[in-house]
C-alpha cells in the first residue's frame, strides 16, 4: 500500500512539475460522487461537494502527515502511542453554476482517465482534443434566435412571407427548415447522386424553385438552418429493409405510436446519405445543418434493447456510435464551410448517462458547433428541479436545465454553443398547464439570458409564434 502511495505521489509531482515548466493546464476527473472540497488543509472547512465525472484543473499537490494517539496493549498494560498517517491532497480549480471554486480534495478521489469512469463498452468515447469551433469567412456565426419552419410552410409563398414578416418585426433572425423530414422526404429535387444511397430519394419533394426561395430568405437576412432527420427514415427503409430496427418476436419493424420506422444508427451508409443531403443544402445557401433524431429509439431504461434487433450492431456503446457519426459529419461539412448542430433530449445535461439514447453530453458537444436541448417545460415530470407543475413555471425549468448543460460543457475543451429549443405552444394534455404566449416565451428567454445564453429556437408544430417584438 505504501509503495502504491509513493508511486502516486511521485507521478503527481512529475505532472505538476511539467505543468509549471511548460505552462500547460493539467486536468483530472472526480471518480466518485460528492467529493468534498475544502478551503485549506489547516482547517479543512468544506466549501462544497463535487459530483462524479467533473473535470478539475490541477494547481498543486501536497502530502500532509496526520498525528494521532492510539491505545495499544503492551505487557498487559494499556499504553498510548503516537501514529503518523500520510495523506495526499490536490489543489484544484473548477467551474460550477457559473462560479469558479478553488480548494483541496483528496487525491485518491481523482483520476486522469475519464473513460475509466464510464461503462466498459464506452471505452472508445473521445473526450478531449476536440476541434475548435470555426467561423467561416463567407458564413459568419450569429447568435441564433430562430423558429421552426415545416415543409408546408416552406413550400407556401403566403405562409413563408408571413413568417418573414414576423422575423422583420421581432428578434427572430433564423429559420430551422425541414430539409429531410421524419418520413425521409426531401424539400426539393436534389442531385441524382443521392440515388446511390436511396433509390426513392427523389420520389417526393415540396419546393419547386429552391434558388428563388433561398434568395428571398437571404434578402431578408434570415440565417438558414437545414433540419435533417437522421435515423427515422421510412423512405430509406423502403430501399434498405435489412437496415430497419425490428422486433425480435416477429421480425416486424419497430415503431413508436407514430408508426414511423427507425433505421439502425450503426448503418454507415445512412451516415453518408445524410451528409450528402447536407451538402446539397450547403450548395443552395444554407448556413447550418441541424441533425434531429440523432439517437437510438427511447429504450425505457434499456428494456427495449432486449426486444429489438439493431442491424449492423457493433461491440460499442450507443454514445460511441453517435459520436462517430457526428465526428464523420463534422469533418465532411467543415470542408464546405457549413456549421453542424444537433437536437438532444432536454435533460441530457442533467443526467450522468445517455438515457439509453446514445446521447452523452460531452461526446456530442465536442463534435458539434451547437447543441439544442429540447427544454419544453411541458415535457418534464412533476417536481423536476423541485417544480410541482413544470409547464406552469417556464423560467425555473429552463434556468435549471440550461445551468446543468453549462456545467457539462465545463468538462471539455471547445464545447458546442448551447442553443435550446423552447416552448411556444400550449400543452393542453398536461394537468395544470398554462396557455403559452408572449409572456411565457419571454420568461424562457429571460432564464437563458440570466445564464449568459443568447440563442434559442421556438418550437410550435403549427408554426404560430410569439417572439419578443423589440424591432422598430
Amino acid at each position: 500500500m505504501k509503495k502504491k502511495f509513493r508511486i502516486l505521489y511521485i507521478l503527481s509531482l512529475l505532472l505538476l512539475f511539467s505543468t509549471c515548466i511548460f505552462g500547460k493546464q493539467y486536468y483530472l476527473y472526480t471518480n466518485r460522487s460528492n467529493v468534498n472540497i475544502v478551503s485549506s488543509l489547516n482547517e479543512k472547512k468544506s466549501i462544497g461537494r463535487i459530483t462524479s465525472k467533473t473535470r478539475v484543473e490541477v494547481l498543486g499537490d501536497k502530502k500532509i502527515e496526520i498525528e494521532k494517539n492510539k491505545k495499544i496493549k503492551k505487557d498487559d498494560k494499556e499504553i498510548i502511542v503516537k501514529t503518523i498517517t500520510t495523506e495526499l491532497w490536490t489543489k484544484v480549480k473548477y467551474k460550477h453554476n457559473l462560479k469558479t471554486k478553488i480548494g483541496w480534495v483528496r487525491t485518491k478521489y481523482l483520476t486522469p482517465n475519464y473513460t475509466n469512469l464510464l461503462h466498459k463498452n464506452w471505452k472508445d468515447i473521445e473526450y478531449n482534443d476536440f476541434p475548435k469551433k470555426e467561423s467561416y469567412e463567407n458564413n459568419k456565426k450569429i447568435d441564433v434566435k430562430g423558429i421552426y419552419v415545416s415543409f408546408n410552410s416552406f413550400a407556401s409563398t403566403k405562409k413563408l412571407d408571413s413568417l418573414i414578416k414576423l422575423a422583420n418585426e421581432s428578434d427572430i433572425n433564423a429559420f430551422v427548415i425541414d430539409v429531410k423530414n421524419d418520413y425521409g422526404y426531401l424539400s426539393w429535387k436534389m442531385n441524382e447522386s443521392l440515388l446511390e444511397y436511396n433509390p426513392y430519394a427523389l420520389n417526393r419533394y415540396y419546393v419547386k424553385n429552391i434558388e428563388k426561395v433561398m434568395k428571398k430568405l437571404k434578402d431578408n437576412n434570415i440565417y438558414t438552418i437545414a433540419r435533417i432527420v437522421s435515423f427515422k427514415d421510412p423512405s430509406y427503409g423502403k430501399a434498405h429493409p435489412e437496415k430497419i430496427i425490428r422486433k425480435r418476436k416477429d421480425n416486424t419493424p419497430y415503431t413508436n405510436n407514430d408508426k414511423i420506422v427507425w433505421i439502425s444508427p450503426y448503418d454507415e451508409n445512412l451516415w453518408k446519405y445524410n451528409v450528402a443531403v447536407a451538402k446539397e443544402a450547403a450548395k443552395v445557401g444554407f448556413n447550418e445543418i441541424q441533425f434531429d433524431y440523432v439517437r437510438f429509439p427511447a429504450s425505457n431504461g434499456g428494456k427495449l434493447d432486449k426486444t429489438v434487433i439493431y442491424p449492423n450492431k457493433k461491440d460499442e456503446g450507443k454514445p460511441v456510435t453517435i459520436q462517430r457519426y457526428l465526428k464523420y459529419a463534422k469533418s465532411e461539412l467543415s470542408q464546405v464551410g457549413i456549421y453542424l448542430s444537433a437536437d438532444i433530449y432536454g435533460q441530457i445535461g442533467t443526467f450522468k448517462d445517455d438515457m439509453g439514447l446514445g446521447q452523452y453530453w460531452e461526446a456530442m458537444s465536442g463534435y458539434t458547433d451547437s447543441l439544442s436541448p429540447m427544454m419544453y417545460p411541458s415535457h418534464y415530470a412533476r417536481y423536476s428541479y423541485g417544480v410541482p407543475t413544470p409547464d406552469a413555471d417556464p423560467y425555473k425549468i429552463i434556468y435549471h436545465c440550461a445551468l446543468d448543460s453549462i456545467n457539462r460543457n465545463n468538462n471539455i475543451d471547445n464545447p458546442a454553443f448551447i442553443r435550446p429549443w423552447i416552448q411556444d405552444f400550449t400543452a393542453r394534455w398536461v394537468k395544470g398547464y398554462i396557455p403559452y404566449g408572449h409572456k411565457e416565451v419571454q420568461l424562457q428567454i429571460d432564464a437563458l439570458k440570466d445564464l449568459g445564453i443568447h440563442e434559442y429556437i421556438l418550437w410550435n408544430p403549427a408554426n404560430r409564434y410569439h417572439p419578443p417584438k423589440t424591432k422598430h
